[in-house]
């Protein structure tokens, strides 16, 4: 401790200098720093008021990936220049391109999400609140900056979910404008099909098939009703048992029947004629009827699946519409600040005046280490083991050391003006 009071004693004059250019230059940095100041909005994002069991939304996506989509709209660049255009931000620093006055505005603003509370063991994804922070130069563009941000959030979020049901509910409504008319299409190309192959009678083909098969079994019928009457009209008793008016009505009676009965069988001819005629199509016809008979049920069930999500997107529309699906609400709204989040210009101050002092210090212990030299008995006995007998001080005064300089300097005049007499005489005689 006594040389390190001795190496201050004798080099106080460098310490104080250092110490004072280095206060000097901490004031002048801690004056060129400019105080920052950070205002906070938060945002609680609300779950929808309607169970989804009832009225399910067809915004599918998790919160989580619809802010982060936000978040990367917010620092689009051209978003980041309106941005600093009606705050005037960065103002101050016209010496800055756009890209470093965007890239400084990214670093100053931070948005960060809370995840919500897992149901179970799966990650849905849920963000129950949102952190909006602008760090700015002064309170009121801070305060400024985070609501805005804020009011963007809330408004592109509304405007995602909205558009988002909008497009679902018009892709719907077009597949279902779109089966209507391939239906009516298809139809309408199964009428002139049938047309083209003179299947004009109404019903399908195995309607026509059954009806068939009943006349068949209709004419069986009549045919044995007529052999019966036949076998009637053939037993009759031409004996003389019975008179001939008695016989003769009942001869006239059975001959109207079998002529009923035949006329009936031969409509029934005709018209399994006809029904033969209609059905009697080649095999590939039929596999062309049953291909459009598939292709509408294919068409008629994708238009009742299509029916039924369209029906589900016009409940999601209207969920949203009438705002009783998620929402972003204001939990705190941003306030000026009260205080600078930057360090302290006194702090910096004392900082640099601490580090002025252990600098100076830094200096004169250095310019020691380059003269080692023993100064005292102490330290003679310390590094050597031996004890002076005697020690001298220096008695050189204030006066003799400058008249010892002033001739060292005489002496060094000197010198140089002979140096310079040789080199005038060595000049002289080359030249003659």
């Amino acid at each position: 401790m006594a040389d390190f009071l001795d190496m201050v004693r004798r080099r106080l004059g460098l310490i104080l200098a250092v110490t004072i250019l280095g206060c000097i230059g901490s004031v002048f940095f801690a004056l060129s720093q400019a105080h920052e100041y950070e205002s906070s909005e938060v945002i609680q994002i609300e779950q929808p008021k309607i169970s989804d069991e009832l009225a399910q939304s067809t915004v599918e996506s998790s919160a989580a990936r619809r802010l982060q989509l936000i978040e990367q709209q917010l620092m689009a660049r051209g978003n980041l220049l309106a941005l600093m255009e009606e705050f005037d931000i960065y103002t101050n620093l016209p010496g800055l391109r756009p890209t470093e006055k965007v890239d400084l505005l990214r670093r100053s603003i931070t948005i960060t999400g809370v995840a919500a509370a897992r149901e179970g063991f799966a990650d849905d994804g849920a963000i129950s609140v949102l952190t909006i922070t602008a760090r700015m130069d002064s309170p009121e563009k801070a305060r400024a900056v985070a609501h805005a941000l804020a009011d963007a959030t809330r408004e592109l979020a509304a405007k995602q979910r909205e558009e988002q049901t909008r497009e679902t509910l018009a892709f719907f409504q077009n597949q279902e404008r779109t089966l209507l008319d391939e239906i009516a299409r298809v139809e309408a190309e199964l009428a002139t099909f049938r047309s083209e192959n003179d299947i004009s009678i109404e019903g399908s083909l195995e309607f026509r098939r059954s009806e068939l098969s009943s006349l068949n079994d209709a004419l069986l019928e009549l045919d044995r009703e007529i052999i019966a009457a036949q076998l009637e009209l053939q037993s009759l008793d031409r004996s003389g048992n019975t008179r001939a008016a008695t016989i003769e009505r009942q001869q006239e009676e059975l001959t109207r029947l079998l002529d009923s009965l035949t006329t009936q069988r031969q409509l029934l001819q005709d018209r399994r004629a006809a029904l033969s005629a209609s059905i009697e199509t080649t095999p590939e016809v039929e596999r062309t009827l049953a291909d459009f008979d598939r292709r509408l049920d294919q068409l008629r069930d994708q238009l009742e699946e299509v029916s039924e999500r369209r029906t589900a997107a016009e409940v999601g529309f209207s969920v949203e519409s009438a705002a009783r699906g998620e929402r972003l609400m204001t939990l705190e709204e941003a306030n000026l600040p009260d205080y600078p989040v930057t360090t302290s210009r006194k702090l910096m101050v004392a900082a640099g005046t601490v580090a002025s002092i252990l600098l100076g210090l830094g200096i004169a212990f250095l310019l020691e280490l380059r003269r080692p030299v023993i100064r005292t008995a102490r330290q003679m006995q310390r590094e050597t083991g031996l004890m002076p007998v005697v020690s001298i001080p220096d008695t050189t005064t204030e006066k003799s050391r400058k008249s010892r300089n002033s001739r060292w300097e005489e002496r060094r005049e000197a010198g140089l003006q002979g140096r310079a007499a040789r080199l005038a005489r060595n000049g002289g005689s080359t030249g003659r």
